[in-house]
C-alpha cells in the first residue's frame, strides 16, 4: 500500500529518529512504498532511507521552493507548485496516512486530512504516532472536541492513536486489508 506520513524535516533526537526508523524498516519490509514530502533532510530523510533500505519504494511530492532539497534517488518524485497543491498530492497517491513528529507544516497536514475525513471527502485510515508523548496535548484537546460536540463524528472514526510503530501499521494493515 501507498503510506503517506507527515513529518519534520528537522534534525531531531534519538528517541524521535529511533521509533521513525523503526516504522520504516517495517514499512519497506511490508512491501509498501512511502509517500511522503520528498526531502532529503532531517527526519523526512532519516524515514526515507529506512524504507530504502527494507526495500520500499519511494515516492516524494517536493514544492517548488523546496525542491532543492528534494532527495534525488526516490523512485518518483513530484513537484508541486505550492503547498496546498503537495498537500492534494500526497493524499491523492495514498491509501492511507501516518502522522509522525513535526511542527506547524505537520500539523496543517494533519488537521487537514482530518477535517476531510470529518466531512466525509475521505475514508483513508489515519494514524496518529504519538513518539515519547509528543502528541499527549493534542490527544486531550481531541478528546476535549469531540467531548463538548464539535466533533460530528466519533474521533475514533478520524483518527487511531499509536504509541508504538508496529501498531501503526498493524492498523493501518488490518483497515486496508494487508494490501
Amino acid at each position: 500500500m501507498n503510506i503517506c506520513v507527515f513529518l519534520s524535516a528537522a534534525d531531531l533526537d534519538a528517541r524521535y529518529t529511533r521509533p521513525a526508523r523503526e516504522f520504516a524498516e517495517l514499512l519497506g519490509k511490508g512491501g509498501h512504498t512511502l509517500v511522503w514530502g520528498g526531502s532529503d533532510a532531517g527526519l523526512m530523510k532519516v524515514v526515507a532511507d529506512g524504507v530504502q533500505e527494507a526495500g520500499g519504494r519511494l515516492l516524494g511530492v517536493s514544492v517548488e521552493f523546496l525542491a532543492a532539497k528534494a532527495r534525488p534517488d526516490a523512485d518518483e518524485m513530484v513537484v508541486a507548485r505550492d503547498l496546498a497543491e503537495r498537500k492534494a498530492l500526497l493524499l491523492e497517491k495514498a491509501d492511507a496516512v501516518v502522522i509522525m513528529v513535526g511542527g506547524t507544516g505537520t500539523l496543517d497536514e494533519a488537521t487537514d486530512i482530518l477535517e476531510l475525513k470529518k466531512h466525509g471527502h475521505t475514508t483513508k485510515p489515519v494514524v496518529l504516532l504519538n513518539t515519547a508523548g509528543f502528541y499527549d496535548g493534542l490527544k486531550e484537546q481531541f478528546r476535549r472536541m469531540e467531548d463538548e460536540g464539535f466533533l460530528p463524528v466519533p474521533l475514533t472514526d478520524l483518527v487511531f492513536f499509536a504509541e508504538e510503530p508496529v501498531g501503526a501499521l498493524a492498523y493501518l494493515e488490518e483497515s486496508l486489508g494487508k494490501q
